[in-house]
């Protein structure tokens, strides 16, 4: 009955895509933001958005506070729905992307140099691995598993056919990625990794002010094979256009004593984002817990 179950669902999505590669890109996205920002208020992790927002931001008017967590839900809509048109955004064509910080990027391809790139879950995240491929930098990713098999199989088909480079690769987060990951790495490869989601067996860094459980087994990774950290920022603008800053290189180990001081830097910086734009990030992460 599971099979039979899982069938269903990646068909009604299979029919989904299909049809939103008929549409316009603008209303895609359009169309996504909209009924993510209907719909998502009925679901559990709408209240979570709201106890993380207010954490975060508890001096907001309930104009601004509503305002502000009915547009995080519209910016997951359209970074959901734009699976569906994922390549069309990316093509030159259709100058959907303007890179920032390109010369850091040219840097490390001309010198060969392996680094750890960084992001959070803000704006449309999935840009970030076909961005950096496509540069000429091989990359390996982390994402996290759907539990539907066929679906799963589907969205990491569509990942896979956005990349220019056998070399960069997807694997799903987990034993068999940690392994894959330190392979990589071995071959003188760099990674990816979003950092801002909670990892129950992390280290307690503060995040605005409140102690979390975050991820710093990179760190060590960095600190083992003298790599670079490069923080990486999306930002939407408009409907469907993006801003991707490539920021300054972080040398974790030059001024940092240890790894929750080089983690302290790293979420100021991730803060920083987030007040920018901070209908872009995805509160419906139980972070704070």
């Amino acid at each position: 009955m599971k099979k039979i179950s899982y069938l269903f669902e990646f068909f009604i999505i299979y029919f989904i895509f299909f049809v939103f590669k008929l549409i316009p890109i603008n209303l895609v996205s359009f169309i996504g933001g909209k009924v993510f920002q209907l719909f998502g208020p009925f679901s559990k992790s709408h209240q979570t958005a709201k106890s993380n927002f207010k954490k975060v931001f508890p001096h907001l008017s309930e104009k601004e506070f509503n305002n502000n967590i009915s547009m995080t839900w519209n910016n997951l809509g359209k970074t959901i729905i734009e699976f569906t048109i994922l390549n069309k955004l990316l093509s030159e064509k259709n100058k959907r992307i303007k890179i920032v910080g390109i010369e850091y990027l040219s840097q490390i391809k001309k010198k060969k140099e392996q680094v750890i790139f960084f992001g959070i879950h803000q704006s449309n995240w999935e840009l970030m691995v076909p961005l950096i491929d496509k540069f000429g930098i091989n990359v390996s990713a982390i994402y996290r598993h759907i539990n539907n098999p066929y679906i799963n199989k589907f969205i990491l088909n569509i990942r896979n056919k956005t990349l220019h480079s056998k070399k960069t690769f997807y694997t799903p987060k987990g034993r068999e990625s940690a392994k894959r990951i330190l392979e990589s790495i071995n071959k003188g490869q760099s990674i990816i990794l979003l950092i801002d989601q909670k990892d129950s067996a992390g280290s307690d860094v503060k995040l605005f002010n409140y102690n979390v459980k975050t991820q710093i087994g990179f760190l060590k990774i960095a600190k083992k094979n003298n790599l670079k950290l490069i923080p990486i920022q999306t930002i939407r603008e408009k409907i469907n256009n993006f801003k991707i800053i490539v920021h300054q290189p972080i040398d974790p180990y030059k001024n940092y004593q240890n790894d929750i001081e080089v983690m302290t830097k790293i979420h100021s910086l991730i803060e920083n984002w987030i007040k920018e734009n901070p209908d872009q990030w995805l509160w419906q992460h139980k972070r704070f817990d």
